[in-house]
């Protein structure tokens, strides 16, 4: 299934994410730093979801309250809870 998620807060500005079950097939991630946002997507793909929620949930970007890897954790949430 394939979800897609607006971020807030961050530079990033849409993230698209295949799941097949509880298991990260692919993220997309439309803004942002480029080189980092794809390095994660590499990273989590093939990832539990639960885990990679564990991993980068509460992580910040500079004086942000918030970052785009707390912003894929935030969208992988809404993903499980069917948003």
């Amino acid at each position: 299934m394939t979800y897609t998620y607006r971020p807030k807060g961050v530079c990033s500005q849409l993230m698209e994410i295949e799941l097949e079950g509880n298991t990260i097939q692919s993220v997309k991630v439309i803004g942002g730093c480029d080189g980092n946002l794809q390095g994660i997507s590499r990273l989590v793909s093939g990832m539990d979801v639960d885990e990679a929620i564990q991993r980068m949930e509460g992580i910040r970007c500079g004086y942000k309250p918030t970052s785009c890897p707390d912003q894929l954790a935030q969208a992988l949430k809404a993903c499980k809870a069917g948003a």
